[in-house]
């Protein structure tokens, strides 16, 4: 009895002693944020193949020919292999309730990388010509994203050193050390709008059709500064 008595005492006065460490830090919690503009040199570029007919082997082989073509014209682009990959496959029947039958589509879609815009416009054109009949769309991207996001964190923390040294002047206290730093970032590309448009191969189309913009980077960070 009296061991467990000295056991029971030991951990209060441990709990006890605990406690009296743990005083509350008076704190200033500050969000901040980075954001960072800039040029994409890189485009991801969705088309594919559709075709639609009465006989499934028929409409699947109209598909493969198409495809054959567009991959051998990318090789022939001097496009390496990593940059373009087959993303979607699919047939199916459907049905007209217009012509009251059944009809079958096959579809095939490719992605492709693109890491030099000034051949978007070529590259656009040799899809087109090789088969391609639906331009899916365009997504744009940085080739130096990491280091970007690098600079949008330092950007965000000094936006948050800011407004803690704002709010503790205005308290007429002292800003003290950061004691917590929590990222809340997710990252985010701008996603193209899939509004597939079919084209047709002998339509014609201007030299200068991408307008690039920018892309923004943006970082989000919490922070909490001891006030003194």
């Amino acid at each position: 009895m009296k061991k467990v008595f000295l056991i029971a005492v030991t951990l209060f006065m441990t709990t006890f002693s605990n406690a009296q460490e743990m005083k509350t830090v008076p704190q200033i919690v500050v969000s901040g944020e980075g954001k960072i503009k800039v040029t994409p040199d890189q485009a991801v570029i969705s088309v594919g193949v559709e075709n639609t007919g009465n006989d499934a082997a028929e409409v699947k082989k109209k598909n493969d020919v198409a495809m054959d073509a567009i991959i051998k014209y990318l090789k022939g682009a001097k496009l390496p292999a990593s940059d373009y990959q087959t993303k979607q496959v699919s047939l199916y029947k459907n049905y007209d309730y217009e012509k009251k039958k059944h009809y079958f589509q096959a579809s095939q879609t490719i992605s492709i990388t693109l890491k030099d815009l000034s051949k978007y416009d070529a590259i656009m054109m040799g899809l087109i010509d090789a088969g391609a009949n639906m331009i899916h769309g365009v997504e744009f991207k940085s080739s130096k994203v990491a280091q970007y996001e690098s600079e949008a964190r330092i950007k965000a923390v000094q936006n948050a050193k800011t407004k803690a040294s704002d709010y503790a002047a205005a308290l007429g206290q002292k800003m003290g050390k950061a004691i917590l730093v929590t990222d809340n970032s997710a990252t985010y590309y701008p996603r193209p709008m899939y509004a597939s448009m079919k084209v047709e191969s002998d339509a014609g189309m201007p030299r200068e059709t991408l307008a690039v913009g920018e892309i923004e980077v943006t970082a989000n960070v919490t922070i909490n500064y001891a006030l003194e």
